[in-house]
């Protein structure tokens, strides 16, 4: 399906400059490739539509009955006609009710599979795609527009339908009652046109922005939420109230700008047709004083003009809707056609089994995309045989954590190769890459999930007796023992509930939950107090017997026992060695180890 949606959504672009109510309308071809997935449901929905419409239109024409006979000298047999009214309306109440059942459910499960099929894509996008783009105006994406397409298709397109079946079925019951009036009727319907299409073209560029500034407004609310504690610390509470009032003003501005562009619209057109209709029923009048038409006949005439008329004017502020509903579509289909720049090839080449744990950096030239003025790596080789344990440190920004983003393709290099037990990484499925590798970060990341949910995210099949082990490996079983409702207890945002050291315990079970042969630690330690330092690093250190460990060290202290330490300045190896090797040779390490431990 989401396949059909992307391929939607590129003939769309190469058709948008047919004509202009087309173009601005195009983007709900991908709202279409969606619902099309349940034609049963459409039929129905379509039934129900066609059905209630049809209804609408025959309560005036049966009046017309009721009016001429009941109201006529010879009297006539009225009751018949009540009865026939009683029956339409039944009628248009199921028919109104089906229709209403049918397409809120298409609109929901349309929003829902959108939603699900823009979350799919995302998941496969490399990191550079959310550098360059706020996850928090992508998430406003996937909230706000996928509302105004729940609307679009729950209602709007429905209301569309619907007045397009009673104008064109009312034009048409015109003409059987009063041919000539209905023609003088007909005259103005260019006029009521061209302003649709005129204004339409400003009011479609006016809703993209409009929505582009609520989109703003819900991303200072995330980036503020998320550093509360920041911005409480520093007193910044009044400086972000100032900021988000700005962009709330901003938001209302442009939205003012669409509803005066709407509301002139609507009074042009509503005036255009009521002004005609009055014109007619001056002419009706007339032709019922001179004996030309009869009373119902122009009673009739009357309630169905104000259909048409009626219609007319909902589908004005119905295409007001579906222009923004094209806007919201346009902005979901560029994250659905976003392609994944890391993905595995065609035939991918299968990883050695069993695994044997080695990595390799040949030759390898990089930059971050968002800096390509700065060479992250360069020429930079490094090979890790298998149940090698190699400590990589150095200053900041010398490309430590860059060895990682690259070992687990998040990245691929300018030039030269990484390879995983001697297959190059791009020729092989990224997932199994990753399969192979068990990550600890620096920061900590966990879930706004249970903790039980967050420990198990390393092997979610693991068994509660499988991850009390890894806790207790981790050092992090006597705080989960007192937690209130134990591996059930809800964390918090990001672990909110539990301290700096906690959280990495967490993050260091879960690893070991991931039994992968090879780890990438960087700095695993760093958030806990030496008693638990040791306690997890005595942990780590039977973790790392017969598995490829690559360390990431900024306290020098944790890495005294690797079988190597390759030290990196500026995106190159300057040294390698034990310890105590690199001591005696008096260079960077050496100077690094006197600062933090005072020799």
């Amino acid at each position: 399906m989401n396949d059909t949606i992307i391929a939607e959504s590129n003939e769309e672009q190469s058709e948008q400059t047919a004509k202009p109510i087309k173009k601005k309308l195009g983007n709900l071809r991908m709202i279409w490739a969606s619902a099309k997935q349940y034609p049963k449901q459409i039929l129905a929905a379509a039934i129900a539509l066609v059905i209630a419409a049809l209804a609408t239109l025959s309560i005036p024409v049966t009046l017309r009955y009721v009016v001429d006979e009941g109201f006529s000298q010879n009297g006539g047999d009225i009751d018949s006609y009540f009865y026939a009214l009683y029956g339409v309306t039944i009628i248009l109440a199921l028919a109104t009710a089906a229709r209403f059942y049918f397409v809120s459910w298409l609109g929901e499960r349309v929003v829902a599979d959108i939603r699900m099929q823009v979350h799919e894509n995302l998941l496969r996008l490399a990191p550079r795609f959310f550098e360059e783009n706020r996850p928090s105006e992508i998430a406003s994406r996937m909230t706000s527009d996928t509302a105004i397409i729940e609307q679009v298709v729950g209602t709007t397109v429905s209301v569309a339908l619907r007045n397009i079946i009673l104008g064109l079925g009312g034009i048409i019951t015109l003409f059987i009652l009063a041919p000539k009036l209905t023609a003088g009727l007909l005259i103005g319907i260019p006029a009521v046109i061209l302003p649709i299409v005129y204004i339409g073209r400003r009011l479609e560029t006016i809703s993209r922005t409009s929505q582009d500034r609520v989109a703003d407004v819900g991303t200072i609310i995330s980036e503020t939420l998320g550093a509360m504690k920041i911005v409480q610390s520093f007193g910044q509470e009044r400086r972000e109230y100032e900021r988000f009032g700005e962009k709330v003003d901003e938001t209302f501005e442009t939205a003012k700008k669409r509803i005066r562009l709407r509301a002139f619209l609507t009074s042009v057109v509503i005036g255009l047709i009521f002004g005609g209709i009055i014109s007619l029923m001056w002419g009706g009048a007339n032709a019922v004083s001179s004996g030309a038409m009869t009373g119902g006949t122009i009673l009739s005439f009357v309630l169905v003009g104000g259909m048409v008329a009626g219609s007319f004017g909902a589908l004005i502020e119905v295409y007001g809707d579906l222009v923004r509903g094209s806007g919201a579509a346009g902005r979901l289909a560029e994250l659905l056609r976003e392609i994944p720049e890391i993905a595995a090839p065609d035939n991918p080449i299968t990883l050695p089994s069993p695994p044997r744990g080695q990595i390799s950096f040949n030759n390898i030239n990089f930059r971050y995309p968002t800096r390509p003025e700065t060479l992250a790596l360069k020429d930079f080789s490094l090979k890790v045989t298998p149940g090698e344990t190699v400590a990589v440190v150095g200053p900041s920004g010398a490309g430590k954590s860059t060895l990682f983003q690259l070992a687990q393709r998040f990245y691929d290099p300018e030039s030269g190769s990484v390879r995983l037990d001697g297959v190059s990484l791009p020729s092989t499925d990224p997932a199994e890459i990753r399969k192979r590798m068990a990550f600890v970060p620096q920061d900590t990341i966990l879930f706004a999930a249970s903790a039980r949910d967050n420990l198990r995210y390393g092997n979610w099949n693991a068994s509660d007796d499988q991850i009390w082990e890894a806790a207790n490996q981790a050092n992090a079983t006597e705080f989960l023992e007192t937690l209130t409702e134990g591996l059930n207890t809800f964390l918090g945002e990001d672990g909110a509930r539990l301290s700096g050291g906690q959280r990495q315990r967490i993050a260091i079970a879960r690893a070991i939950l991931r039994d992968a042969p090879i780890l990438l630690l960087d700095e695993a330690t760093s958030a806990l107090d030496a008693k638990s330092e040791k306690l997890v690093q005595d942990a780590l250190d039977k973790l790392m017997l017969n598995r490829t460990t690559i360390v990431i060290a900024h306290r020098l202290a944790t890495v005294r026992s690797a079988d190597r330490i390759i030290v990196m300045e500026e995106g190159q190896i300057v040294e390698q060695g034990t310890h105590e090797q690199l001591n005696a040779a008096n260079g960077l390490y050496a100077s690094l180890a006197k600062l933090q431990f005072n020799q």
